[in-house]
Order: C-alpha cells, then structure tokens, then sequence
C-alpha cells in the first residue's frame, strides 16, 4: 500500500529518528503532507504519527508498544502504519513486524508485516 492521502480520521505512521529530524524517507513525507513537526520523534503530529526506529531495536519496540496503546485508546481513528524501521534505519520485517502484534483493528499493517505475524 502506498499512502499519498489521508482521509479524516486517518494517521500516517511512519518511522523517526530521536531528533525528530524528518529529512528524508517516510518521515519527510509525513512532514510535507501530513503535518509532522520538525524537531518531534515520537507521538501524534498532525495526521501522522512518528516512532523512533533509529535509535535501537529496544527503543523502537518501547514506542511501538506506545502507539499500539494510543491506538487502543483512539478507535475513532484508523492508523495506517508503513513499513516502518524498514527503510532508512535497516531492518528487514521478520526484525520488527512482531512490535506490533497484537494491534487492533484500527491499525493497518503493511503487508510485509502482515506475512510475518499469525493469525492478522
């Protein structure tokens, strides 16, 4: 799936950087198009929502259970995560996609996440 617009109530996940320095990849897209915020890692940013991938695999599965919360508390919304941590930062989906195992129905897995993890 390629995400070039959102609908109301959709959020583009993508993968930061501690900084929050979104120069290129999925977060720069998120910061032109989807009202991420320069300078702001982790959490909802306009219609996108950032989890640091490029600090270690530790921090970035910390966060990921973060948003896997946010999302539970939010059914109103529907969270279209891209591969994230599987571009800039280097890992492959087999590395990262059981972070989010367990997601609700609100979450949208990439379908390279979705091969990895049972019963999606």
């Amino acid at each position: 799936m390629h995400i070039t617009t959102l609908e109301p109530g959709e959020v583009f996940v993508f993968g930061s950087n501690g900084s929050g320095a979104h120069g290129g990849g999925a977060a720069r897209f998120a910061l032109d198009r989807f009202g991420a915020v320069w300078g702001q890692s982790e959490g909802l940013q306009g219609q996108s929502y950032g989890i640091d991938t490029m600090s270690g695999l530790t921090v970035f599965e910390e966060q990921a259970r973060r948003f896997l919360a946010f999302a539970a508390e939010h059914p109103e919304l529907r969270f279209l995560v891209t591969e994230v941590g599987c571009g800039i930062a280097g890992y492959r989906p087999e590395q990262v996609a059981g972070f989010f195992a367990g997601a609700g129905e609100n979450v949208v897995l990439p379908e390279s996440f979705r091969a990895v993890l049972p019963d999606v």
